[in-house]
């Protein structure tokens, strides 16, 4: 078990997570986390392609003794759930990625940090000693991405985190609804609902400045709003190809992971390239809407892979038996965005540990069920084939 003290007893689920955030965040800050692409069918799919799997459990099996420990990429942690990378934590708690690095090195897990995160590199990695990644995004100079790379290595980074699903932003509507903008800005249509979250407000307009941390004398101005005007001008380059994961491969010598795989063939193309990686993602439905759901295409991707690297999943994990699902059809680990964003917001880094713990001890009650008491033992078997 990750804790001997129970924080937060109350919050039992990643509904409970929500629900407080839900109330503590102004509406255009909660969606911002909350919603995805366009009509957020993606967003949905992912949470039906885990309903739609049905458990076959191994009885009367010895499972007394149960741990869920295991390694990813060399790295040895306590479960096979990792802390994803989300950017600007900072707006919905003042310690942003500072608390959350903090909750992941208490629970011996992987925090995968955003290039948009609040905070830099640097300035996370010295709050704690957590295992920590770096998710690059391809951005349109190559300076830029050879300087973050660095950045990363410095700071001990112990693997890249490559995506490739961005040659353009996708279409959030919640957010052209809300008047949301990258640095937030108080309007006349949001300012009664952000008055609304006093505690929220306050930090807004006296805590540290809600920005890129990474791009602090990168972009031209160090002010929250000239960061964000060269995030939406630099951050896509519609013109990268595979070529460019070649050359970041020769750049990076440590594992490096290709995130956005939704296909054998994009599969493929990764492991050829000498990838370690292939991180199954399709951006937590954010991005291009009417793709499949995460753990629909995780089959075909194993059978491409079949072994030549390390399977990862995201999207739609919101509970123990998610993350069993998802390595009974061959993924080696999960990452998870908005179970930790929503416990940040409920409670800082407490809720970010409470969630952590919620989720092993759902996984450990989950394998026990199955039959299943090391994750070595969660396979194929434990699932029913799907109904077509």
């Amino acid at each position: 078990m990750l804790f001997t003290k129970n924080h937060l007893p109350k919050f039992n689920t990643y509904e409970d997570f929500r629900n407080a955030a839900k109330k503590k965040l102004p509406k255009m800050v909660f969606d911002f986390v909350d919603g995805g692409a366009d009509s957020e069918i993606t967003l949905r799919a992912n949470r039906k392609a885990f309903e739609n799997i049905q458990f076959d459990p191994h009885w009367l099996t010895d499972v007394s003794q149960r741990e869920t420990n295991t390694v990813i990429l060399g790295e040895s942690v306590s479960m096979p759930l990792l802390l994803a990378p989300a950017g600007l934590a900072g707006i919905v708690h003042k310690d942003g990625e500072l608390a959350v690095a903090r909750a992941a090195e208490r629970a011996n897990t992987i925090f995968c940090i955003s290039t948009g995160s609040c905070y830099s590199l640097e300035e996370i990695a010295a709050a704690s000693r957590a295992k920590l990644w770096f998710q690059l995004y391809l951005w349109k100079s190559e300076e830029v991405v050879k300087l973050l790379v660095k950045r990363a290595k410095d700071v001990d980074c112990k693997a890249l985190v490559l995506t490739i699903d961005v040659p353009a932003v996708g279409k959030r509507e919640r957010d052209y609804k809300n008047g949301m903008s990258l640095p937030p800005r108080i309007r006349v249509n949001n300012i009664l609902d952000a008055s609304y979250r006093f505690r929220w407000l306050s930090h807004f307009l006296t805590g540290p400045e809600i920005t890129f941390g990474n791009l602090r004398g990168v972009a031209e101005g160090d002010n929250a709003s000239a960061i964000g005007q060269y995030v939406d001008r630099e951050l896509n380059d519609p013109s990268a190809t595979w070529e460019k994961v070649d050359w970041i491969r020769r750049m990076w010598n440590g594992p490096l992971a290709i995130k956005g795989i939704l296909s054998a063939r994009d599969a493929r193309e990764a492991i050829n390239r000498g990838v370690d990686a292939i991180y199954v993602s399709n951006h937590g439905g954010r991005q291009l809407d009417s793709v499949p759901g995460t753990a629909d295409v995780l089959s075909e991707v194993v059978d491409a892979v079949n072994g030549r690297a390390e399977i990862l999943l995201d999207g739609g994990i919101r509970r123990g038996e998610d993350i069993a699902k998802a390595l009974a059809l061959g993924a080696d680990a999960c990452l998870a965005g908005r179970p930790w964003y929503f416990g940040l917001a409920a409670d800082g880094e407490r809720g970010v540990s409470r969630v952590l713990e919620i989720l092993q001890t759902d996984l450990l009650r989950t394998m026990t069920l199955l039959g299943a008491p090391k994750i070595d033992d969660i396979n194929s078997s434990l699932i029913r084939p799907r109904q077509h």
